[in-house]
């Protein structure tokens, strides 16, 4: 468990417990308060939260949908982890889904859906808490992807947005993409509303895989960094 306690945000009027217990632990997980692997026990997450364990055992189900914990046999619930190499084919696969989603999109997008793809994206580029990062990146996104009539392609991309999130997160803080997103988003909105579905299916391929990489390089360094005084020791051992 977390060295810092968990509060319940109680930032909108009237959710439930579960609502409220979920988002904790949302935040947690994102902002790495939780780390890969790390158990999540209920009477424990209950205890700090001060509340029963149905909202908690609600808000693990609800985090386990969307790709964040996993239930391992012996263990209970536990936060789900992706190496990098998970990541990187999750991306490659977001990369081949949401470019055909907004290939097909393009076409069918009227005033209403540019409008509200408008919004998100400028709600993305206001926005200051990284936690908030994350969803309004999918919501900007799907809101295009929408209007492709395609539910089982949008369904699939959503899914692997959650199970990347909180990488998307870190590689937004710890290379300081947030400025290169808005970008890539404004660009891909400028396609969109010029009604070229294949410049905007190349950017948004682009958009993906280059986060990808700035993450991967990001992560290759670290590593490196990491088994150097290993190295180091072993050579003077």
């Amino acid at each position: 468990m977390p060295d810092t306690p968990l509060t319940l945000a109680r930032t909108t009027p009237g959710p439930s417990a579960g609502d409220q217990v979920y988002e904790a632990l949302h935040r947690a997980i994102i902002t790495g308060q939780f780390k890969d692997g790390e158990p999540l026990r209920q009477e424990e997450l209950a205890r700090q939260l001060h509340t029963s364990r149905i909202p908690v055992r609600e808000a693990l189900n609800r985090l386990e949908q969307h790709g964040l914990v996993q239930i391992k046999r012996y263990h209970g619930y536990t936060v789900a982890g992706h190496s990098r190499a998970e990541v990187e084919e999750l991306c490659r696969f977001r990369a081949l889904l949401e470019g055909e989603l907004i290939l097909n999109a393009v076409p069918r997008l009227q005033a209403g859906a540019l409008a509200e793809a408008k919004k998100r994206c400028q709600a993305f580029s206001k926005e200051t808490d990284p936690v908030r990062w994350g969803e309004l990146n999918r919501d900007f996104h799907c809101a295009l992807y929408a209007e492709a009539d395609m539910p089982h392609h949008l369904q699939a991309a959503v899914a692997a947005l959650d199970r990347t999130e909180r990488y998307l997160v870190d590689q937004l803080q710890l290379t300081d993409g947030r400025a290169q997103a808005r970008a890539e988003h404004l660009a891909i909105l400028e396609a969109c509303v010029a009604g070229d579905a294949k410049a905007a299916a190349r950017l948004t391929r682009q958009h993906i895989l280059g986060a990808c990489e700035r993450y991967s390089a990001y992560m290759q360094a670290q590593e490196a960094e990491q088994a150097a005084p290993k190295k180091r020791r072993a050579r003077t051992a």
